[in-house]
């Protein structure tokens, strides 16, 4: 039986033979659909603008180095109120891709991707890029759990009394 292929929501292929040697600029913006999709992948209530400027250099004799900027227009849900907000996130984006079976264990290379097929997909390496920065346990700027939560002392431990007990 053939297992069908899926695709990234947000797909943006960049040859990597294509890159001239001097580099090029690549900018890449998701539509809505694409944009509605990645909120579901990333369990976000809305992502309502992604887009990157990517310079993309060959690098390593075959492999391609992509730099660039991301920005995102993005809903999340606070982990403290538990209601939506919204939020502007703008992130670096470095990345290295080698040509298969050129990055070996004893290259030291742990860090690049391989380049499948010829093309390295820009839209999933933003969207790695971006999923991975998300913060976890989101919350508003300026929110704050409780004070009794945050200020409370510690609770004493059973051998506290022990400390203050001096010998003598």
């Amino acid at each position: 039986m053939r297992q069908q292929r899926s695709f990234p929501e947000f797909s943006r292929p960049l040859p990597a033979d294509r890159v001239p040697a001097a580099g090029s600029l690549e900018n890449i913006t998701a539509e809505p659909a694409e944009l509605k999709a990645l909120a579901a992948r990333m369990k976000l209530p809305a992502i309502h603008a992604l887009s990157a400027e990517i310079r993309a250099t060959p690098w390593r004799g075959g492999g391609i180095k992509l730099e660039g900027h991301i920005t995102a227009d993005l809903e999340q849900v606070s982990v403290i109120s538990l209601e939506p907000f919204r939020e502007t996130v703008s992130l670096p984006l470095a990345r290295y891709f080698l040509p298969p079976g050129a990055a070996t264990a004893s290259s030291g290379e742990d860090d690049a991707d391989p380049i499948e097929g010829g093309l390295i997909d820009l839209g999933e390496v933003v969207a790695e890029t971006l999923a991975l920065d998300l913060d976890p346990y989101p919350r508003r700027p300026g929110e704050a759990f409780a004070e009794h939560l945050e200020d409370a002392e510690p609770p004493s431990s059973p051998f506290a009394i022990l400390g203050r007990k001096k010998p003598g």
